[in-house]
Parts: structure tokens; sequence; C-alpha cells
């Protein structure tokens, strides 16, 4: 039989099912085969709140979009190219996302009667039977009934036998694509090597999803994506809490400081305790806490011992936070908070991603306590925002936020990771009794004595002659005493938001991305808006419009310029997946009449809205 090879540019493909079908491993295991073959790729997992959602209904149904391309890839995409829809609610939720013409793989026996009653499709209507797909190329396979064929030999129960059909799906994609099966057969080994009749079912199913590409009659088109044109270095796949953890440990490994992370489990921040619990060897510490209030508890005694403590968590646990981080801005000691922001309030959206707590991690605490504010735009970012927070905090000795969000946290990307020798150095000094700057002339020392930064000396408990106060009662300024005079309170007001602008001067200035200095419309982003804003510059761009990009990493201080750049242009545009915060503080801050795009269903904003709207501001 003739198979027809074509080449292709750009594909995306959304793998789409029950939450118990392993369409995130599915992905996960595309992806890692993507990278190893040097392409470029942009991944977004979609997935419902619950551990194990209702089968076959329509909230659960659990997604993985991957996009991979011979070109430089900054979104996941728009629109697909594939589904895999395992069963009839995964096609009812993932339909509209389809390109006209595009292919749908469907598990035949994911559309009886019992799923299409589920999916909520009315009585005796079937989409892969009645023509209403026939603007699609549709690709029937019942790969339960396959899947249980190719294993038939081997000992295990049939529901047992079914947990394997996403591999029969991932080996059929293999021969569409191209690829070689040895890397997830090694990931097999390393998961399932101890459970050989596991390991055999996943591999028998793998290899005949593959063998049914090589011999079936129904579709005999195969692709080829060629490697993209990167710069040269040392890459590998990287999600974004990865991303972030590394970050940590690479400040700690810089700084001269243990890592702590004191975190109670809240999604998506969890899989970053998961993976710094795994790096005991570097000498980091993680506590799985009974709370969120215990958790950063935890932290800022660890960072008052002298350790770089990290607290991590989402919005509702932010809000549980709230009063220790008021302590920790009282302390002025050096600690790390990290929020990877979710739909909300309250519980909100759990597995979805919003640009929601940027207002929060501004405001959300009694009193004046202001905090720097870092940003992460990209799932390799993530590690260099979180080696940065780590380094203001400790250089400037202040609690720091740091904001990522579920779409970067549970994203992909290729990264190209540096050496300790790319990183800057993170200096760190701790008060002595022999250093006379931390002294007053009887030899008594001051906790709260400022250097140029306005910073105060790091002392650590039990240091023989630097015995001080803690507490969150307001200090005198120099001495550390309680003090409740009302001209000191103002001082130390004052100081404190004074010594946050600080970092300003410490900070680089805000560059645009793209785009020329003067102009019709910039652009201004911060967090995950960054994949879309810069392919949907990049386009307008193209076409002659002269239309520019600005990226925030740092939102509290703002670069010391930003205000000059705002001004050179005749409108501001600022995207976020949120209800406009960021959008108020610029206007505040600067009086400039931005304009906001918001998008608050739970999902990233796509290329195409925003190029829509520039044109209308155009």
């Amino acid at each position: 039989m003739n198979t027809t090879d074509q080449v292709l540019q750009d594909v995306v493909i959304k793998f789409a099912g029950d939450s118990g079908d392993g369409m995130q491993l599915t992905g996960s295991q595309f992806t890692n085969n993507t990278a190893l073959l040097g392409i470029d790729l942009a991944t977004f997992p979609d997935f419902p709140a619950e551990i194990r959602a209702p089968q076959g209904t329509l909230p659960g149904v659990s997604g993985y979009q991957l996009r991979f391309s011979s070109d430089q890839v900054f979104t996941p995409g728009d629109a697909c190219d594939v589904l895999v829809a395992m069963n009839a609610a995964a096609l009812k939720v993932n339909l509209k996302a389809l390109k006209n013409g595009g292919i749908i793989i469907a598990n035949t026996d994911g559309f009886d009667s019992k799923n299409l009653r589920l999916a909520n499709y009315p009585e005796g209507i079937n989409p892969i039977e009645d023509g209403s797909l026939d603007g699609y190329e549709l690709i029937k396979m019942d790969v339960t009934k396959m899947t249980r064929e190719a294993l038939k030999d081997i000992a295990m129960g049939m529901k047992e036998k079914d947990r394997a059909k996403n591999m029969f799906v991932l080996g059929f994609l293999y021969w569409m694509y191209n690829r070689e099966m040895e890397n997830t057969i090694e990931f097999l080994q390393d998961k399932f090597g101890k459970k050989p009749e596991i390991f055999e079912s996943n591999v028998k199913a793998l290899q005949a999803g593959y063998n049914f590409g090589d011999t079936t009659e129904t579709f005999r088109n195969r692709y080829t994506v060629a490697k993209a044109k990167m710069t040269p270095g040392n890459y590998r796949s990287i999600m974004g809490n990865q991303a972030l953890s590394y970050g940590l440990i690479a400040a700690s490994q810089k700084s001269g400081l243990q890592l702590f992370l004191g975190s109670y489990p809240i999604t998506p921040a969890s899989d970053i305790l998961h993976e710094l619990s795994k790096y005991k060897n570097f000498g980091i510490k993680t506590f799985q806490a009974e709370d969120e209030i215990a958790a950063i508890a935890s932290s800022i005694g660890a960072s008052y011992g002298g350790s770089l403590g990290i607290t991590t968590t989402s919005g509702p646990g932010m809000a549980l936070k709230a009063e220790a981080m008021g302590l920790a801005v009282m302390l002025e000691i050096p600690l790390v908070i990290v929020d990877i922001q979710r739909g909300g309030p309250s519980t909100g959206l759990p597995t979805k991603t919003e640009q929601s707590d940027l207002l929060q991690a501004y405001y959300g605490r009694n009193g004046e306590c202001p905090m720097p504010v870092i940003s992460a735009s990209t799932p390799s970012d993530c590690f260099h925002a979180a080696y940065e927070a780590a380094r203001i905090s400790v250089q400037h000795m202040t609690p720091v936020i740091l904001l990522s969000d579920g779409y970067i946290a549970n994203g992909a990307e290729p990264w190209k990771y540096p050496t300790a020798a790319d990183l800057p150095e993170i200096k760190t000094s701790f008060a002595s009794q022999n250093v006379a700057s931390d002294l007053d002339v009887n030899g008594k020392f001051q906790p709260y004595k400022r250097d140029e930064k306005l910073v105060r000396p790091w002392a650590i408990p039990g240091t023989p002659g630097l015995e001080h106060r803690v507490g969150g009662l307001e200090k005198q300024d120099v001495t550390g005493n309680i003090s409740y005079d009302n001209e000191n309170h103002q001082l130390m007001v004052k100081t404190r938001q004074a010594k946050v602008d600080k970092i300003a001067e410490y900070i680089p200035e805000q560059k645009l991305d793209s785009g020329p200095d003067k102009g019709k419309v910039l652009i201004l982003g911060w967090g995950s808006t960054f994949g879309a804003i810069k392919s949907a510059v990049k386009d307008l761009q193209a076409e002659g419009h002269a239309v520019s990009h600005a990226h925030l990493r740092y939102v509290r201080p703002f670069p010391k310029n930003l205000g000059d750049m705002l001004n050179n242009f005749d409108h501001v545009l600022i995207p976020e997946i949120n209800n406009g915060q960021l959008i108020k503080i610029i206007r505040d801050v600067y009086f400039v009449d931005a304009k906001g795009y918001n998008k608050i269903m739970g999902v990233p904003i796509t290329k195409g809205e925003l190029i829509e709207e520039v044109k209308k501001m155009i």
C-alpha cells in the first residue's frame, strides 16, 4: 500500500478524553519525543478540577494541546490541526477549536449510546456517523477493541488492559508523524520496570498502534516536521514549575544559603514541593506543613535563622499567608513567596489559568506593607524569574512575591539552560560583632541601621552580641526596639516604602521586546500573555504596522524608564487574563490612558484575538 509523505512547517495536536484516559501522559510523551528531535514546541495541558471527574461527562474532559514547528514557537496555537477524541464528550468540548478540514481521530468505543448520553447529545444523534463532521477528515478507530486484541495473551483484567489504549493512540501518532518509539519505551521501562505485566501491556499497545498505521487502508498520509533553526546550545524540554524549582536551587547554590521550602499542597503549585523534595543532595529542606499559615511561618523562621526561605501557594493560599507576609515585611528578612495563580475567587477554577492575583500581591495586606513583585513570562523564563526573586530578596532584605500561573506552570517548551558561570552573583553577608557599621558608639548592635540601599543587617540568632527584638510590633528606627511613637511610625512606613522603591536603581531598565521606540501602539504585557503578544506583534509588524511590545518582569517597583517609554506611543494596550489589574496600576502611576483587553475564561489569550484588537486601535 502506498503512503503519502508530506513535509509540514507547523502542527497543533489536541489530545482529549476522560481524566482517566491518560491524555496528559500521552501528550507529555509526544512532547518529549518532539523535543529530542530539536523541533520547537509549546504545550497547554488542560485538565478538570476533580481528581477523578465523572467519566464521559463534559466537565470530566482532560486535554493536552501541543504545537510543534520548524520555526520558533511562542504559543501552543490558536486552533488545532488534529484532534484526538477518546469519547463523545472530548469531541463536543474541543471541536470548536479544530480548524476547518482538520483531522479527527475518534475512538469509536467512546461514542456508544452511554457516552453520547453523558455528553448531552440528543437521542439518536452520533456525530461520527451522521455526516455532521463532513468538513473534517475523520479517522474512526476502535481503540479499545484493538488494544484488547493486542493484549489478549497478557493475563490482566479487561479494566487494566483498557488503561493502555492511550499508548495505542500514541503509537499511531508516532507512525503518522514519522517518529521512533524508543524514548517512550525507555520511559515505560523506568516507570513500570518492576511491574512486567504493566510494562509489557503498554509497550505492546504502543507497537500495535504503530503497526495499525502501517497496515490500515483508511489513512495513508504521513507527515514530517523539520528540525527548528534555534540558537546553538544545550536544550531540554522543561515545564514551568520545574524551571522555577531549578531557579531556586541555583539561587541557593550561588548565594551559599541553604534553601528551605515550607509549603502546603495546592493546585497548581504542588509540583514545586514535589520537585524540590528530590534534591536533598543540594542541602535542600522541604517541609509539607499542616496549613498555609504554618507553611509561611516555618519559612520565615528559616530565613530568620539564615536560610533562603521559600513558600509556595496559589490564590486562596496567598490570602491565608497575608498576615505572616506583614510580619516578614516588619522583620525585613529575605523570603520568596511563590504564587502560581489560578481562577478565583475562593476555590474558583483550581485547574484553570488566570492572572488573578496582581492586585493582591500589590495591596493584599493590612497596613502599609510594600513588597517587590516579580513576574515569570514563559515556562523556561520561570528559572530566571525565580533566580532574580531570590537575588532581590537576599540583597535587599525583603520578602518578594514571584508570580506565575497555571498556564506557565504546566506548559512546556525547549530551554537552553545556562551554566553556573552565566548567572549573576548573589552576594550574601551577615551581621557581625566585628563590623563597626553594625554597632553604635558603645559597641551595641543596631539591627535597623541601614546601608545605601536602606537595607538592614541580617543577624543570625545565637550570635553573641547580636541580640535584638523580633515580632510584628513597630520597630524603633536603628535600635529595633518596640516603638509606639507616632513620628517614628511614619518614618518607618516611609523608609520601608523607600527601600522597595530604591530597588529600581538595581534592576535593568525596561526594554522593548520588538518594534520601534516610538509608534502608534505599544502592547504592554506581564506574565503568561507573553507568547500571544509576541506572536501577534510579529504578524502585525510583517503587515507594516508600527506596533511594539514590552513585557514586564519587574512589576514592583517598575523599571525607572517605563514612564518615558509609555509616553512614546499614541496608544497603550494591556492584555490580561483578568478583569483589568495591571492597567489600574499603570493608570495610577503614569496617568496613561491605557486600554485593556481582558479574557477571564480559564484559558490563554490567543494571537488572533490580539491582532483583531490592535487593528481596531489602529
